[in-house]
């Protein structure tokens, strides 16, 4: 026999219910190196993060994490994922969201901690996971736009674009190719770079316009 659909349902508080976390992992480039913002923690080094307050909203939760932790204010983030390993955390029952922002070195608090995204298996609880998901949506990201995040500055040569490309990827990009893939997102600003020896290169900006589809392989393919 069917249930009836207008019967009584249980309440909510009959269901057991997990705490809610939010962890933020906010990348930089610093030295040639993808870096990732850390605090201290009883753990040990961790990503910035907090139990959800009642009534507030993740993206609210993760804003004060950041100020609260890191002493950083107006980072704009987005959610990845939520991470819901029943045993993620040996204290009880934690789901988090996991949240990324990409935030040029300049603006990062003075005195904030950072580790090589390679060396983030020493983070506490899950926190080299969430680290990979921010990597691998970092290089996402930049293969569908010219630098949106603002890691290099308004105004660069290939030289330095390149450079920082291969920083991201984590591998090294033909000079030639990876010009002819990235100019569509580009347009010459008519002056030249004084930095450096020899001749001056030419400067460029960011069109804001998106690449051609042919850019998101070119990048991720390891072949090149």
């Amino acid at each position: 026999m069917s249930k009836n659909p207008g019967s009584p349902s249980k309440p909510l508080t009959d269901y057991p219910r997990p705490s809610v976390a939010v962890d933020v992992a906010v990348l930089t480039v610093i030295d040639e190196t993808v870096k990732v913002l850390v605090v201290d923690h009883p753990r040990g080094r961790a990503l910035p993060g907090t139990f959800l307050h009642p009534g507030e909203r993740l993206a609210d939760a993760a804003r004060r994490a950041l100020h609260d932790k890191a002493g950083f204010d107006s980072v704009e983030f987005h959610q990845m994922a939520m991470l819901d390993d029943p045993e993620r955390d040996d204290r009880g029952w934690v789901l988090s969201m996991a949240h990324n922002a990409v935030v040029p070195f300049e603006r990062f608090p003075t005195g904030a901690q950072s580790v090589a995204v390679a060396d983030t298996g020493i983070l506490a609880f899950d926190h080299a996971e969430i680290v990979t998901l921010a990597v691998d949506d970092l290089r996402r990201r930049y293969s569908t736009a010219v630098d949106p995040s603002g890691l290099i500055g308004d105004e660069f040569t290939i030289l330095e674009l390149r450079r920082l490309y291969e920083v991201i990827y984590g591998r090294r990009f033909p000079k030639d190719t990876f010009r002819r893939h990235l100019s569509h997102g580009l347009e010459a600003t008519g002056e030249l770079s004084r930095e450096g020896v020899g001749r001056p290169a030419e400067l460029y900006r960011k069109t804001h316009t998106p690449l051609l589809p042919g850019a998101a392989p070119f990048l991720w393919n390891r072949s090149g």
